[in-house]
C-alpha cells in the first residue's frame, strides 16, 4: 500500500477585509495525495485554488488567516505553527511553491546563483559557497537546464527558461510536495510542454515525493495529474482518476467545465461550446445548501436549503451532490 504523503483534515480559511467581513474561500476541505503521485485543482477564477495552495503551506499573512483543520506533511503537522517556525523549518522542504506569475519572482538584480544559495542557506546554514555550487551544477545538469543559465540575471533568460529556472530553485531542496499554481499559462505551447514535461521528470526521478498542479483549463490535468479535484465556490465538489474526471464527471459543475472546453481527444466537430450560466455565490454571505444551486438546471427545491457532505462512492470517487450517480447518468445521457 501507497504511503500518504500530504493529508489534510477539514481545512478552513478566510480573509478578513478591511471592513472586518470574513470571505471563507477555503471551506472544510479534505484531500489524501500519496507518495510518487499527483493532484490537479481545477475550477473556474475565484473558486479558491490559488487560497488553498497558499493554506496549505501553512504559512498564513493578512488578509489570509487560518481558521481550522490539520495539513499532515510525511507525518508532521503543520498547521498552526508559528509562521517563522514554517518559513525556517517547512517551506523548501517539505512542501515548495510555484507561484502564478512565476517568472517575475526573480529580483532581476540578482544572478540565479544567489537565490539557489539564499534558499540552501536558509535551512542549512553550514552549507559551503563551493558545495552548494556543485549541488546547484549538478541538479541543472540532471534537469537538462543549461549550467551557464547560474551566472545569468533573470532578464538574461527566455520567458521559458526563467519558468524552468524558478522550478529548479524552488525545488533543489527536494521538498515532500510541490504546488505549482498555474505554472504553464503564461507560456506559448512549446513552453508548457516543456515544463510539464521537466515536472514529471522530477517526480520519476525523485526530486520531489508528490505534486498538486493547479489550473483552470481541467483538460490540461488529463495528460499531468493521476487524480483531479474540481473546486467551488471554496469547497471540493467533485475528486477522481484524470480520466474519470475529463471524460466522465459526475457534478453538475465538473459536466459544465468540461463542455465549456474543447477536449482534443474527443474531436471538435460534433462538440458545442457551452457556458455555465450566472456566477459564484458571494463567500461573505454563502448559500445554506448547494453553492452551485442557482447555476444548476438540474437543482431541486432541497439543494437550496440543504447542505450534501462529499459523498465516497469508491475507487477514489467522490462527489457532492443531492442526486444519485445514477439519476445523473440518466439525466446526461439523454442529452447527449
Amino acid at each position: 500500500m501507497a504511503k500518504t504523503i500530504l493529508e489534510v483534515r477539514e481545512l478552513t480559511t478566510k480573509y478578513v477585509t478591511r471592513f472586518h467581513e470574513d470571505v471563507y474561500a477555503v471551506d472544510h476541505v479534505s484531500l489524501q495525495i500519496e507518495e510518487g503521485k499527483s493532484l490537479g485543482i481545477a475550477g473556474e477564477s475565484g473558486c479558491g485554488k490559488s487560497t488553498l495552495a497558499l493554506s496549505l503551506m501553512g504559512y498564513y499573512f493578512p488578509p489570509l488567516h487560518y481558521m481550522s483543520g490539520e495539513i499532515i506533511i510525511d507525518g508532521k503537522n503543520i498547521s498552526g505553527l508559528d509562521p517563522d517556525v514554517v518559513r525556517r523549518t517547512v517551506l523548501g522542504k517539505d512542501v515548495a511553491y510555484i507561484p502564478q506569475a512565476a517568472m517575475n519572482a526573480l529580483n532581476p538584480t540578482r544572478k540565479i546563483s544567489a537565490f539557489i544559495e539564499d534558499v540552501i542557506l536558509a535551512h542549512e546554514p553550514g552549507r559551503k559557497r563551493k558545495e552548494i555550487r556543485d549541488m546547484a551544477r549538478k541538479r541543472f545538469e540532471e534537469l537538462h537546464l543549461p549550467q551557464e543559465a547560474l551566472d545569468r540575471y533573470a532578464v538574461e533568460l527566455s520567458g521559458g527558461m526563467k519558468q524552468r529556472v524558478v522550478i529548479a530553485v524552488s525545488t533543489i531542496l527536494s521538498p515532500t510536495v510541490l504546488i505549482a499554481d498555474e505554472p504553464s499559462s503564461a507560456l506559448d505551447v512549446t513552453s508548457q510542454k516543456v515544463v510539464i514535461k521537466m515536472l514529471r521528470e522530477m517526480m520519476e526521478k525523485g526530486f520531489i515525493k508528490s505534486m498538486i498542479f493547479i489550473t483552470h483549463e481541467l483538460p490540461l490535468l488529463y495528460n499531468v495529474t493521476d487524480d483531479i479535484m474540481v473546486m467551488y465556490a471554496g469547497q471540493i465538489v467533485e475528486r477522481g482518476s484524470a480520466k474519470e474526471m475529463v471524460f466522465d464527471p459526475i457534478h453538475p459543475y465538473s459536466r459544465g467545465l468540461m463542455k465549456s472546453i474543447l477536449v482534443p481527444e474527443d474531436g471538435t466537430r460534433a462538440n458545442k461550446l457551452t457556458a455555465i450560466p450566472g456566477t459564484p455565490p458571494n463567500l461573505k454571505n454563502p448559500p445554506r445548501g448547494c453553492r452551485f444551486a442557482e447555476r444548476c438546471k438540474y437543482a431541486k427545491p432541497s439543494c437550496e436549503t440543504v447542505s450534501v457532505p462529499m459523498i465516497d462512492i469508491g475507487g477514489g470517487r467522490m462527489y457532492r451532490c443531492g442526486h444519485s450517480v445514477k439519476h445523473l447518468k440518466e439525466v446526461y445521457a439523454s442529452e447527449d
